[in-house]
């Protein structure tokens, strides 16, 4: 009992500690989009990314065992990373896009190593704010598949306000000219019920493993996915209204404050 309780208390330390580095990674990355520092190699966002992934990978282990969250990690990671790769390769299933040489290095020469960690941030975090969304609704029947579905839509609002500073702004790939004149920033709608249809896949393949099978006592909310989530979202729209793009600004802003209202409102229940 005594190691049980120093381990969860040596966990306990090294979320805190993720979650130090990550605010601290945060504000380096800002820094260098106000031109206080001058980084033109990219890894600030690098850095940020990784303890990202960390970060929710720990919080997650918290809750579940780390077998099942390494396993759940390594089929987002692949499934995600793979059909990016097959989408670069034949425009499907988001569309006509292309890979630039921002994202060095590449896996096979066509996925770039950043990929299936944005996969695993995004379909994880949204998970998490899924969780605290239908807190109130967690002992109904269709609480499950009401976790997917709303999984699946947060990863869509995920990826609509991560695509313009991935293509316009950082120029990490570039859309095609398409027959469909509806974009949203130079990126077919298509994309972004891709992210939804195959975030749903992903869900069917690793829910299994992020279910905790364990009795225990009902926890606290945990609000860590939430400002993961709401953090990429502040860090793609400050981006956003740097460079001129206030539609996506704006579109932005709603979607955080109504996540965080919803969020906020679901935990307290």
């Amino acid at each position: 009992m005594k190691h049980g309780l120093n381990t969860d208390k040596g966990m306990a330390w090294l979320h805190w500690l993720l979650v130090v580095l990550l605010a601290a990674a945060f504000a380096l990355v800002l820094a260098e989009f106000f031109g206080v520092l001058n980084l033109k190699s990219g890894w600030p966002e690098a850095v940020l990314l990784l303890l990202a992934v960390i970060g929710t990978l720990v919080s997650l282990t918290r809750q579940l065992p780390s077998q099942n969250v390494l396993l759940a990690a390594s089929v987002i990671a692949i499934v995600g990373g793979g059909i990016s790769a097959l989408g670069a390769i034949t425009g499907i299933p988001f569309g006509p896009f292309t890979f630039t040489a921002e994202l060095e290095p590449k896996i096979f020469n066509t996925l770039p190593w950043a990929m299936p960690l944005v996969w695993v941030v995004a379909i994880l975090n949204s998970r998490g704010t899924a969780r605290l969304i239908l807190r109130p609704w967690r002992k109904t029947r269709s609480y499950g598949f009401c976790l997917m579905g709303l999984t699946a839509a947060l990863t869509m609002l995920f990826a609509l306000a991560f695509d313009p500073f991935a293509s316009r702004i950082k120029h990490y790939w570039l859309w095609s000219p398409i027959r469909f004149a509806i974009t949203w920033q130079g990126a077919p709608l298509v994309n972004f019920s891709s992210w939804g249809i195959v975030t749903l896949l992903i869900l069917v393949l690793v829910t299994p493993a992020l279910i905790n099978k364990q009795l225990s006592k009902r926890r606290s909310p945990d609000f860590h996915p939430l400002c993961v989530w709401l953090g990429s979202i502040l860090l793609f729209g400050i981006a956003a209204g740097m460079n001129g793009l206030w539609t996506a600004v704006a579109v932005e802003a709603v979607i955080g404050i109504a996540v965080l209202i919803f969020a906020v409102r679901g935990a307290r229940w």
